[in-house]
């Protein structure tokens, strides 16, 4: 059996749809590190699929997904930002894995108890890739477009507090890890966030009418991202070869996109890289 790993982003809305994009991961125990992972959680837990979940807050995984058969949901408390916290045995077996972890640019409550972009966007990709399994053939991680733009307007506004820095050296850090990985930059995130629906709710979430997909290479693309583009873009790349090793720029405008069809997405990735 094939284990993914999958850490969240505080905002980003992570949903794998009724039908799974990836004849080759059929079966998988999800690995996931929160924080607002109600969406993915409850799509899993509704197709049987094993899930295991490691947040910062044991209670808070009780009161959101309550009684839970240990033997479909598993829950962890672990903290990426704190090095030692993971314990390895936890990702034993695993093969793949998302890494969407992130905080705000600028001061504010969310960076209260070291929740700042250095503790998050670089020591906590450091800590958590220093974990991982020989085991694991693909990581794949969240950054954002700009980072290789710190200098110039208007990315230096953005990376005042060092968000677009920081990002860049998880970034390094996984490429220079030695796992095969993904690196998908997306643009501004919208939709979202779902922080507070019941399960149901948010099983219907849609992209609104961004659902076409941009995709370039270069940190050349700007604009927005639907954060369920940005999810299915990161679980479409976990298996296909023409990704491997890669960084994308993804970002979503009006019209009809590949949703979850296999095929489209390694088109719009092929087409990236050849452009």
């Amino acid at each position: 059996m094939q284990k993914l790993f999958l850490q969240t982003h505080k905002n980003l809305l992570l949903r794998i749809n009724k039908t799974l994009p990836h004849h080759h991961l059929p079966n998988w125990s999800l690995f996931l590190v929160p924080q607002e992972v109600l969406l993915v959680t409850a799509s899993l837990l509704q197709r049987n699929i094993k899930s295991r979940l490691i947040l910062r807050d044991l209670e808070k995984a009780k009161a959101l997904f309550g009684e839970q058969d240990e033997e479909r949901l598993q829950v962890f408390k672990g903290d990426t930002r704190k090095e030692g916290d993971l314990d390895p045995s936890i990702f034993e077996g695993v093969t793949h894995v998302i890494c969407c972890t992130g905080t705000t640019a600028f001061p504010s409550r969310r960076w209260d108890d070291e929740n700042t972009p250095e503790r998050v966007d670089w020591v906590g990709v450091k800590n958590l890739i220093s974990v991982l399994p020989s085991s694991v053939k693909r990581v794949v991680l969240v950054s954002s477009i700009g980072v290789t733009k710190c200098n110039e307007l208007p990315w230096n506004i953005m990376n005042l507090f060092g968000v677009l820095k920081y990002k860049k050296m998880g970034e390094e850090f996984l490429q220079n890890s030695g796992f095969p990985y993904t690196i998908i930059r997306p643009g501004r995130l919208t939709d979202g966030p779902y922080t507070s629906y019941d399960l149901n709710t948010l099983l219907k979430a849609t992209a609104g009418q961004r659902r076409a997909v941009l995709i370039g290479q270069g940190d050349k693309l700007v604009g927005e991202a639907s954060r369920i583009v940005v999810a299915e873009a990161c679980i479409q790349a976990l298996d296909l070869e023409i990704t491997e090793n890669q960084i994308y720029e993804v970002s979503s405008v009006e019209g009809e996109g590949p949703g979850n069809d296999t095929q489209k997405w390694r088109e719009l990735f092929e087409a990236a890289r050849s452009s």
